[in-house]
C-alpha cells in the first residue's frame, strides 16, 4: 500500500509507476483505490464509473479498468454534497455525516469485496490511500487509508512532498499519529518532486532512519511533464500548469502558426482529461480561462464536463462570461456538460441540482435538456459525419436528456443523440467523453480550423490516443525505477 503524509504528494504517480514496473517484471498486477473523491472519471467496459487516475493505473499494468479497482467514488458538487457511486453505480448525492450514517457499512463490505475478487485474480494489488492517514478526526470513518493496510496485512509505503519544505516534520507527525499496529505496517519511507543535489539531503534522511527505524526506499526526480491529474485540486494547485506545458512543448516562439483554444474553468470542472490529447498536438496553444477572466481572443473556446450544469452556467452568467461568449465570433465548442449549456433550455423538474425549474441555456444551438435520475454511462464506438468520416471510440458519463431541433442543427455521428452541430461548423456539442483520443478525427477538426484560416494541413494521424499515453507511462516507469528500493519491495 502505499499512503501520504498529505494530497498531492504523488501516490497516484507512485502507484501507476509501480504498476508498470511490475507488469515490466512479468507480475500479474492490479491497482486498487477504495474510495476517491474526484470529478475526472471513466466508463469501464461494463458500463461502470470509476475515478480515471485508477483507470490510468490499469492501463500501467497492462489490464482493462474495472469496478473493483475504485469500488467508491465520490463526485462533489457543491454545497458540502457529493454524489455517491457504489460500485460503479450513482446512488444518491449527500452530505458527508449523512454518507458516512447511511453508507459506510454498505461501503466497507464493497471494499472488502472488490479486494477478495482481485486477490482471486493477480499476484499483486498496489493499493493507493486517499490524503493523510494521519487526520485524527476522520480516522474513525476512513476507508481508504490505514483500514485497507490493516485489513489486508499490507507492508506500506509513505509518500512525503520534498517540494513543498518541511518533508521530514511531514513523515515524523504522520507516523507520531498513527496507531502502534498501523506505523509497525510502515515499510518505507518516498520522497517525491526532489530537485536539489542528493549529497546535501543525504544527512536529513540518514537522521529520519535513524529515528524513524524505517528505511527511505525512494527519493524521486522531480517531474517536468505530467499525466493526467487526478481531480480539479491539481488544476487549482497548478493554474499555470498548461501553460507551463505549453512553453517546455515549444516555448512562445512558437506561438504564431499554432491555434489558440481556451478551455473554461468551470467551478466543477469534470472530466478535464478530455483536452490532454490537444496538449500533445505541437500547433496548439492551450489555456484555461476562469470565469470572470477576459476571454481574449482565441481561434476556439471549449465549454468542458461539468458535475454541476446549472450551477456553473450560473456561474458564467453572473460573471459576464456568458455575455462575452455571445459577443465572441470564434469557434466555440461544448462537452457533456457543456453541450448542455450551448442549448435554448435545461430543465430539472425534480430539482436534482437545486431548486426544480426551468432555465435559459446559452442559446448557440436548438437543443433542449432535461436532467434525469437515471445517469448514462457506457462506452461508445461510432462513426463521425462531420469533419469528416472518422471511427470514433469515447465514453458518456451524464444525466440528462438532449433533444435537437433538426432544422437548425446537425448530428455529429452516425449513433443518434451524441452531438450536433449548427450548419457552418462554428458551434457544436457532444456528449461524448474521450473524443479527441481520436487522432484522426481530432486531426480532421485542426485542420478544418486551419482551413480557416488559410493555413497548412497537417498530416493526417492514425490511431488513438493510448498509444502516447503507453509511452508516458514506460517514460514514467524508467525514470523512477533507478531511484526506488524495488528489492525491499520484491521481498
Amino acid at each position: 500500500m502505499v499512503v501520504g503524509t498529505s494530497s498531492h504528494v504523488g501516490k497516484t504517480l507512485l502507484v501507476t509507476a509501480l504498476c508498470r514496473i511490475l507488469k515490466k517484471a512479468g507480475k500479474r498486477v492490479a491497482p486498487f483505490k477504495a474510495q476517491n473523491m474526484s470529478l475526472n472519471a471513466y466508463v469501464t467496459p461494463e458500463g461502470k464509473e470509476i475515478a480515471y487516475a485508477q483507470a490510468l493505473q490499469a492501463w500501467a499494468a497492462g489490464i482493462p479498468p474495472a469496478v473493483e479497482m475504485n469500488p467508491i467514488l465520490l463526485k462533489p458538487q457543491g454545497n458540502l454534497t457529493s454524489q455517491i457511486v457504489l460500485n460503479g453505480v450513482a446512488v444518491g448525492t449527500y452530505r458527508a455525516g449523512e454518507y458516512y450514517e447511511r453508507w459506510f457499512a454498505p461501503a466497507w463490505q464493497a471494499v472488502k469485496e472488490a479486494l477478495a475478487r482481485l486477490q482471486q485474480q493477480y499476484d499483486w494489488i498496489l493499493c493507493e490511500g486517499a490524503g493523510s492517514p494521519a487526520e485524527v478526526n476522520l480516522k474513525h470513518r476512513d476507508l481508504a487509508n490505514m483500514r485497507v493496510a490493516l485489513h489486508l496485512g499490507s507492508p506500506t509505503w509513505l509518500v512525503a512532498d520534498i517540494d513543498r519544505g518541511g518533508a521530514l516534520a511531514h513523515v515524523v507527525g504522520t507516523l507520531q499519529l498513527l496507531e502502534p499496529e498501523e506505523r509497525a505496517l510502515i515499510r518505507g519511507i518516498v520522497f517525491n518532486k526532489f530537485r536539489g543535489s542528493r549529497e546535501l539531503l543525504q544527512p536529513g534522511l540518514d537522521w529520519l532512519e535513524n529515528y524513524t527505524g524505517i528505511p527511505v526506499v525512494g527519493v524521486l526526480p522531480w517531474v517536468d511533464w505530467v499525466l493526467p491529474q487526478e481531480d480539479s485540486m491539481g488544476i487549482a494547485a497548478n493554474p499555470l500548469l498548461w501553460e507551463d506545458r505549453r512553453d517546455r512543448a515549444g516555448g512562445q516562439a512558437l506561438r504564431e502558426g499554432r491555434l489558440e483554444i481556451a478551455v473554461v474553468r468551470l467551478p466543477q470542472v469534470a472530466n478535464f482529461s478530455d483536452f490532454d490529447p490537444l496538449l500533445a498536438e505541437p500547433t496548439v496553444h492551450l489555456r484555461w480561462v476562469h470565469p470572470g477572466q477576459s476571454l481574449g481572443s482565441p481561434d476556439v473556446v471549449i465549454l468542458p464536463g461539468s458535475k454541476t450544469t446549472l450551477n456553473d452556467l450560473f456561474a458564467l452568467q453572473k460573471t459576464g462570461l456568458a455575455e462575452q461568449l455571445r459577443q465572441y465570433s470564434g469557434h466555440i465548442v461544448g462537452i457533456c456538460g457543456g453541450l448542455q449549456m450551448l442549448g435554448e433550455t435545461i430543465s430539472d423538474p425534480e430539482g436534482w441540482e437545486g431548486i426544480a425549474g426551468t432555465y435559459s441555456g446559452l442559446g448557440f444551438l436548438p437543443l433542449t435538456t432535461v436532467l434525469q435520475p437515471t445517469k448514462v454511462t457506457q462506452q461508445v464506438q461510432t462513426q463521425s459525419r462531420w469533419p469528416a468520416l472518422a471511427p470514433i471510440q469515447g465514453y458518456e458519463i451524464h444525466q440528462g436528456s438532449t433533444q435537437a431541433d433538426p432544422s437548425g442543427c446537425l448530428p455529429l455521428f452516425e449513433q443518434e443523440n451524441l452531438g450536433w452541430r449548427d450548419p457552418t461548423g462554428r458551434i457544436w456539442g457532444s456528449y461524448l467523453h474521450g473524443l479527441f483520443d481520436n487522432h484522426l478525427w481530432r486531426r480532421q477538426w485542426l485542420n478544418w480550423l486551419r482551413r480557416q484560416k488559410g493555413w497548412d494541413p497537417l498530416p493526417d494521424l492514425e490511431g488513438h490516443y493510448a498509444q502516447q499515453r503507453e509511452q508516458l507511462l514506460e517514460r514514467l516507469a524508467d525514470l523512477w525505477q533507478p531511484h526506488l528500493d524495488l528489492g525491499l519491495l520484491m521481498e
